[in-house]
């Protein structure tokens, strides 16, 4: 037992010491930044915890959830880099392939860490949310730039296609990571609209734009990939028309029903329908 906790706190505290250099070195560019100053706090303690030999009351849930903290709060601060500069597009792809192995490593660290626990169970529901949703989103907005990149577009169609798809399955992980509540199963809400929401799965506010984002890529998709036959040839190709007629579909009901009156504008998702369905 003390071995496996070894074995596992060496490889964690590989990487914790290396997220440190680079914190540091992003600091460099920008000391006062919010996110990189919550990361660097969080390393130190990271750090103190294996500098005094790695205390096995800690859980390594607990220093994995840390972790992740740190690699989401990088992260951002890397991403509003890449959204300030829109995307450049020399360098865009390099640094979003990157990000992308970034947020996807914490999951790929619980799976190995604790491989007799679920990575949900590791990790926490809202941490694991907020890695798909990152993802997704990173995805979406790298889409929504491109997009406006007429003369790109017609030489990189099949990229913009794949970019879609795989932000898309990112975005829908995420609603997929809390199980939606089934009212039948011994569940009393007295709220009917906390009832509405939490049966279609909507348990925040991301959620709700989270489906506005993926029926937009999916909107995109549909426009594009009529003249893209080697995407419909592909067994694990997402359809997208019905996958964003659902989605969407759930949005409006949600924001013209429990949610009218809050804030939440329909008239995009409603135009987006008009041409899926």
């Amino acid at each position: 037992m003390a071995d496996d906790y070894r074995r596992q706190g060496f490889e964690l505290e590989r990487r914790i010491f290396e997220s440190d250099v680079k914190c540091s070195s992003l600091r460099a560019e920008k000391q006062d930044d919010d996110y990189l100053q919550n990361a660097s706090a969080i390393l130190e303690k990271l750090k103190g915890h294996f500098r005094q030999g790695g205390d096995e009351s800690s859980s390594i849930s607990k220093l994995l959830q840390d972790y992740t903290q740190v690699v989401l709060d990088i992260t951002f601060y890397e991403e509003n880099k890449l959204v300030d500069q829109e995307f450049p597009e020399d360098c865009s792809p390099f640094k979003i392939h990157q990000l992308l192995q970034d947020l996807t490593e914490p999951e790929v660290l619980a799976g190995r860490l604790a491989p007799t626990q679920e990575v949900q169970s590791v990790l926490g529901l809202e941490l694991l949310e907020c890695l798909y949703w990152r993802r997704g989103a990173l995805l979406y907005m790298y889409c929504h730039t491109l997009h406006q990149r007429k003369q790109w577009l017609k030489k990189n169609k099949e990229t913009f296609l794949k970019c879609i798809q795989e932000g898309v399955r990112y975005l829908m992980r995420m609603l997929q990571v809390r199980s939606s509540v089934k009212l039948n199963d011994g569940v009393v809400l007295y709220d009917t609209s906390t009832a509405s929401f939490l049966s279609e799965g909507i348990f925040s506010d991301t959620h709700l734009l989270t489906m506005m984002y993926i029926g937009e890529m999916c909107f995109w998709a549909v426009k594009y990939e009529d003249c893209s036959a080697d995407m419909d040839r592909k067994e694990d190709h997402l359809q997208f028309r019905d996958i964003g007629t659902q989605i969407l579909n759930k949005y409006v009901l949600a924001c013209e029903g429990p949610l009218q009156g809050q804030g939440w504008n329909t008239e995009n998702a409603k135009e987006i329908l008009s041409i899926l369905q």
